[in-house]
Protein backbone atom coordinates (compact mmCIF):
# COMPACT_ATOMS: atom_id res chain seq x y z
CA UNK A 1 0.00 0.00 0.00
CA UNK A 2 2.78 2.42 0.85
CA UNK A 3 4.50 2.01 -2.48
CA UNK A 4 1.50 3.40 -4.39
CA UNK A 5 1.24 6.40 -2.09
CA UNK A 6 5.00 6.90 -2.34
CA UNK A 7 4.97 6.88 -6.13
CA UNK A 8 2.03 9.31 -6.17
CA UNK A 9 3.77 11.74 -3.78
CA UNK A 10 6.99 11.45 -5.75
CA UNK A 11 5.25 12.28 -9.03
CA UNK A 12 3.30 15.20 -7.54
CA UNK A 13 6.50 16.57 -6.03
CA UNK A 14 8.42 16.24 -9.29
CA UNK A 15 5.66 18.07 -11.16
CA UNK A 16 5.59 20.89 -8.61
CA UNK A 17 9.36 21.31 -8.59
CA UNK A 18 10.31 20.83 -12.24
CA UNK A 19 7.25 21.15 -14.48
CA UNK A 20 5.01 23.79 -12.90
CA UNK A 21 5.87 27.21 -14.32
CA UNK A 22 2.96 29.23 -12.97
CA UNK A 23 2.88 31.34 -9.84
CA UNK A 24 5.27 29.68 -7.39
CA UNK A 25 3.60 31.19 -4.31
CA UNK A 26 -0.10 30.67 -3.65
CA UNK A 27 -1.56 32.27 -0.49
CA UNK A 28 1.90 32.55 1.03
CA UNK A 29 2.79 28.90 0.41
CA UNK A 30 5.87 28.21 -1.71
CA UNK A 31 4.93 25.40 -4.12
CA UNK A 32 8.56 24.52 -4.80
CA UNK A 33 9.09 23.79 -1.09
CA UNK A 34 5.87 21.74 -1.02
CA UNK A 35 7.18 19.82 -4.04
CA UNK A 36 10.48 19.00 -2.34
CA UNK A 37 8.62 17.88 0.78
CA UNK A 38 6.37 15.64 -1.34
CA UNK A 39 9.44 14.14 -3.06
CA UNK A 40 11.04 13.41 0.31
CA UNK A 41 7.87 11.86 1.74
CA UNK A 42 7.42 9.77 -1.41
CA UNK A 43 10.94 8.39 -1.18
CA UNK A 44 10.46 7.61 2.52
CA UNK A 45 7.15 5.83 1.80
CA UNK A 46 8.73 3.74 -0.98
CA UNK A 47 11.71 2.86 1.21
CA UNK A 48 9.44 1.96 4.13
CA UNK A 49 7.30 -0.20 1.87
CA UNK A 50 10.32 -2.13 0.56
CA UNK A 51 11.74 -2.52 4.08
CA UNK A 52 8.46 -3.79 5.53
CA UNK A 53 7.97 -6.19 2.62
CA UNK A 54 11.45 -7.64 3.08
CA UNK A 55 10.91 -7.94 6.83
CA UNK A 56 7.55 -9.66 6.37
CA UNK A 57 8.99 -12.23 3.95
CA UNK A 58 11.94 -13.14 6.17
CA UNK A 59 9.87 -13.68 9.35
CA UNK A 60 8.39 -17.01 8.20
CA UNK A 61 10.34 -20.10 9.12
CA UNK A 62 9.81 -23.21 7.05
CA UNK A 63 9.75 -26.62 8.73
CA UNK A 64 12.14 -29.40 7.86
CA UNK A 65 9.28 -31.80 7.20
CA UNK A 66 10.44 -34.40 9.70
CA UNK A 67 6.86 -35.55 10.39
CA UNK A 68 6.55 -33.93 13.83
CA UNK A 69 4.44 -30.84 14.44
CA UNK A 70 6.82 -28.95 16.77
CA UNK A 71 4.76 -25.76 16.58
CA UNK A 72 4.43 -25.70 12.81
CA UNK A 73 1.07 -25.52 11.06
CA UNK A 74 0.04 -27.59 8.04
CA UNK A 75 1.67 -25.23 5.53
CA UNK A 76 5.07 -25.59 7.19
CA UNK A 77 5.17 -22.15 8.82
CA UNK A 78 5.57 -21.45 12.51
CA UNK A 79 2.25 -21.19 14.33
CA UNK A 80 2.93 -17.95 16.23
CA UNK A 81 -0.34 -18.12 18.19
CA UNK A 82 0.84 -21.26 19.95
CA UNK A 83 3.65 -19.50 21.77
Amino acid sequence: MYIGVGIFLLLVGLVLVFAYTGDQVIAGIDLTAIGWIAILLGLVAIGLSLFMDRRRRSSNTYSSGNGYNNGYNNQGYVDRDRY
